[in-house]
């Protein structure tokens, strides 16, 4: 069980111990917690932290800790807010499939859900040593340029090809497609998405007010003939693709075909949002360039980050655009937060010029690549019923369809196994009964034999 998972049941039994006493009780201490619920030292200091950050304890070194004399949470009743509804109109924004996404799986469970590494996947030496070195730098706290530091842009640069003046850093790759998203079109427009789709883009896209509308993939992406007419049907002025190990599929888009999506994008005179998220998260093989990298017209806005490859807490990632739409992202980035922390871009900086990172990456890509080899044997023993669009060769995820009525993501719930419902993923009605599984998110090779070991009880029992 993570130790986050820990702390956090502790505190609420603390919590709940707490309500029943009286201001300046006295609680038990740590010797006596770690005795009472078998936790370690560090969990137990970090309970008490969190609680005393609430307001609801006390600690007085010498003494022990206390309930504080002064609970929060306790001002002026309820008020009538029924009004807010009309003044907020229906500018609703829809958290629930990024909420499933990043929220923790149910405590013993295992996690075969979301869009990260696990933690013994991550280069926590490396981002710690990064850290310590950024903040030991004489100007690690002076406020950063709007765009983000200069050696920053410079690495996002080499990546895509492009000079680094057409480099903005963001908040991570989801605070990228959020501005992108809100910087090219206007609420209402229609954006054309790949179907399925990566659905922390889709909710991004409503909440900038804009309707996604679906385009077909196949095995080799999005199909050329079939954007034309989305195009021209919808007057969309904006693509939203992943080129590169498609989430959730695996597709990478065809070598053909590259040249093509730009081209017709081009031709109406939209733009094209690729989203490079896995661009560190291929098992070994090459892979082709971004398609930014070999665009001059500005038709393509790049968003990319170091999030994946790293830490969920590595909030750091880049937009890349060229022209006027430029502009527009760079007074975003100014109007929204000013720009992205100092230490934390310095850290990235620190991170990525280390000789760490470069053997990270070869560990990682050969893990990922181990574990989709076997969570797919895992499949295939026990859930042989299940289709597998491919084996993917980057990226954290299978894509499997399900052949079930149902909700298999529900019933793997029950059965104490955390994988992500396929219905998330589409922007209209889904084609069938898919699921997305995650194998880079459980702890090792034997919980992902025992999840599909799982799923297959789940199956067997559902309705």
């Amino acid at each position: 069980m993570h130790e986050s998972n820990t702390t956090q049941q502790l505190v609420a039994s603390l919590r709940a111990e707490i309500a029943g006493l009286s201001s300046g009780a006295r609680l038990p201490s740590a010797r006596e917690l770690v005795h009472r619920h078998g936790v370690s030292p560090v969990t137990v200091t970090r309970a008490y932290a969190l609680l005393a950050a609430e307001g609801l304890v006390v600690t007085r070194p010498g003494s022990g800790t206390f309930v504080a004399g002064r609970r929060p949470g306790r001002g002026p009743a309820p008020g009538d807010t029924s009004w807010q509804a009309l003044a907020l109109g229906d500018r609703n924004v829809d958290t629930a499939r990024v909420s499933q996404m990043i929220g923790p799986p149910p405590p013993g469970s295992i996690t075969m859900s979301g869009g990260y590494l696990h933690r013994s996947l991550q280069p926590a030496r490396a981002l710690a040593a990064a850290l310590a070195r950024a903040s030991r730098r004489p100007d690690a706290w002076d406020r950063a340029p709007a765009e983000g530091l200069a050696a920053l842009r410079a690495v996002f640069a080499r990546t895509a090809g492009v000079d680094p003046d057409d480099v903005l850093i963001t908040g991570g790759g989801q605070g990228a497609l959020s501005t992108a998203f809100r910087a090219i079109a206007a609420p209402g427009d229609r954006v054309l998405v790949e179907s399925p789709t990566y659905p922390g883009a889709l909710s991004a896209a409503r909440a900038a007010g804009l309707r996604p509308v679906p385009v077909p993939l196949d095995a080799d992406g999005v199909r050329p003939e079939s954007l034309a007419e989305a195009f021209a049907m919808t007057g969309a002025r904006l693509l939203y693709c992943q080129p590169v190990f498609h989430n959730p599929t695996g597709t990478v888009l065809a070598a053909e075909r590259r040249r093509q999506v730009v081209d017709v994008a081009r031709a109406v005179g939209a733009f094209v949002l690729e989203d490079d998220f896995a661009r560190l998260l291929g098992h070994g093989r090459p892979l082709p360039p971004p398609l930014v990298s070999d665009d001059r017209d500005g038709v393509v806005v790049y968003a990319t980050s170091l999030t994946k490859a790293s830490s969920p807490s590595l909030r750091i990632g880049a937009l890349v655009a060229r022209g006027p739409v430029m502009a527009r992202l760079r007074a975003m980035r100014l109007v929204d937060d000013f720009f992205i922390a100092r230490p934390l871009q310095e850290a990235a900086i620190e991170l990525v010029s280390s000789p760490a990172w470069d053997r990270h990456l070869r560990a990682l890509a050969a893990a990922l690549r181990e574990r989709c080899a076997a969570l797919a044997a895992a499949l295939a023993e026990h859930l042989p019923d299940w289709q597998v669009a491919q084996i993917p060769a980057g990226g954290l995820h299978l894509w499997a369809r399900t052949g079930r009525l149902g909700d298999a993501a529900e019933a793997a719930r029950r059965h104490h196994v955390a994988i992500d419902s396929g219905q998330d993923f589409f922007a209209a009605e889904a084609p069938g009964d898919f699921v997305r599984l995650n194998f880079a998110a459980a702890a090792n090779l034997t919980e992902l034999a025992d999840g599909a070991r799982r799923l297959r009880a789940a199956m067997d029992d559902a309705p």
